[in-house]
């Protein structure tokens, strides 16, 4: 396997849309129950939770960047077997695939639970999943820069969402945010730990740089991505502390969701059905950009053809969509992944910093030799 890998013009997109595939696929479902395991460590000084994990995924991005850069065209399955050999670099790439198809099952079964939850109680969760799935493969089906199009267009179909939490916001009671700075400093990182779920998506950036036009020019569009996610995720916890008591957010699964319940317009009594209908336009692009990173990295990594392997997925997310129905399972399914996740997209590209470098610096010693 080749460490570099050449893309073809026209299979390329500019670094611009890298801002909406960041945004759109860390926003996705996170968001929806960060307020809650943040508040549940950091109480009511959740918000600077918050604002660490935001500075925390702006180091990361700096050392993913500092790491795709010192590759002309390459991405993460390739720097491993540059790395570390074939046959760990192809290991580490097999549990790159595994916790990408986690990401995706848990994303897929807590849409179809939020679903059953504010619409359709009476729904099989099979029905709704196969529904999305077939979306899924017929979009995959497209490729690479049709999932980015879709991630494009999406962005500013359900954007509009975020703007009718003023509701909620102007019924905050301050009181709830006191006393301010109590949360000891432990609290505080377990807060951002908690926030894991939201984290999850950074480390597509390691996949699609050989997709990149003009490489030079990804660290703003990444770094706006992060910015506004951490924003997003700041107002929706301000909101959420300031609007419920601290009883009832340790309880709700989805906070986010739960606000819109209070919004009624005369010819809308039930404006929260929308949202959860609307909210399907933010968590497809995650879904169909997940599905197609499986697809690209086992053609990758063992020359499988990327539709039978969309089809082996597609079959494996209905599967598990049937037997994963519990709500306690749910949630430690979610939680695990979420772990795995800040080890994955934040701990591990510190620790691969290092070595990538030593080996740059190997290989340049070897050439100045010859």
């Amino acid at each position: 396997m080749e460490v570099n890998h050449v893309v073809k013009p026209n299979l390329q997109i500019r670094a611009f849309y890298l801002f909406f595939i960041i945004l759109n696929i860390q926003t996705g479902l996170g968001i929806l129950g960060a307020p809650r395991h943040i508040f549940q460590e950091a109480k009511q000084d959740a918000w600077i939770s918050v604002l660490i994990g935001g500075v925390i995924m702006h180091v990361v991005v700096v050392v993913m960047v500092i790491i795709l850069k010192n590759y002309e065209s390459a991405d993460i399955l390739g720097i491993q077997v540059d790395v570390f050999g074939t046959w760990i670099g192809k290991a580490l790439g097999t549990v790159y695939i595994l916790y990408i198809f986690g990401v995706l099952l848990s994303s897929l079964i807590n849409y179809i639970q939020i679903v059953q939850v504010f619409i359709y109680p009476q729904m099989p969760p099979w029905l709704l999943g196969a529904l999305l799935i077939l979306l899924i493969v017929y979009t995959v089906l497209g490729g690479f820069r049709v999932a980015v199009g879709v991630t494009f267009v999406f962005f500013f179909l359900s954007f509009w969402l975020f703007f009718f939490l003023y509701e909620p916001a102007r019924l905050m009671d301050l009181n709830h945010f006191k006393p301010m700075l109590e949360a000891t400093p432990k609290e505080l990182l377990f807060g951002s730990y908690q926030a894991g779920y939201s984290y999850v998506g950074l480390e597509i950036l390691f996949f699609i740089y050989p997709f990149i036009e003009n490489k030079k020019k990804i660290s703003m569009p990444v770094h706006a991505g992060v910015a506004s996610t951490t924003i997003l995720l700041l107002v929706v916890t301000v909101i959420s502390v300031g609007f419920f008591t601290s009883i009832t957010l340790e309880h709700l699964i989805w906070p986010a969701l739960s606000m819109y319940k209070i919004i009624e317009y005369p010819i809308i009594e039930r404006f929260d059905l929308i949202v959860v209908t609307q909210w399907a336009m933010v968590i497809f692009p995650n879904f169909i950009l997940f599905a197609w990173l499986i697809t690209y990295s086992m053609k990758r990594l063992y020359g499988i053809s990327q539709r039978k392997v969309l089809y082996t997925i597609a079959t494996l997310l209905l599967i598990g969509i049937i037997y994963i129905k519990k709500q306690t399972i749910i949630s430690q399914f979610i939680a695990t992944i979420s772990n795995i996740g800040f080890i994955i997209a934040i701990v591990y590209p510190v620790i691969l910093l290092p070595l990538v470098l030593i080996k740059r610096k190997l290989v340049k010693m070897k050439e100045k030799s010859k």
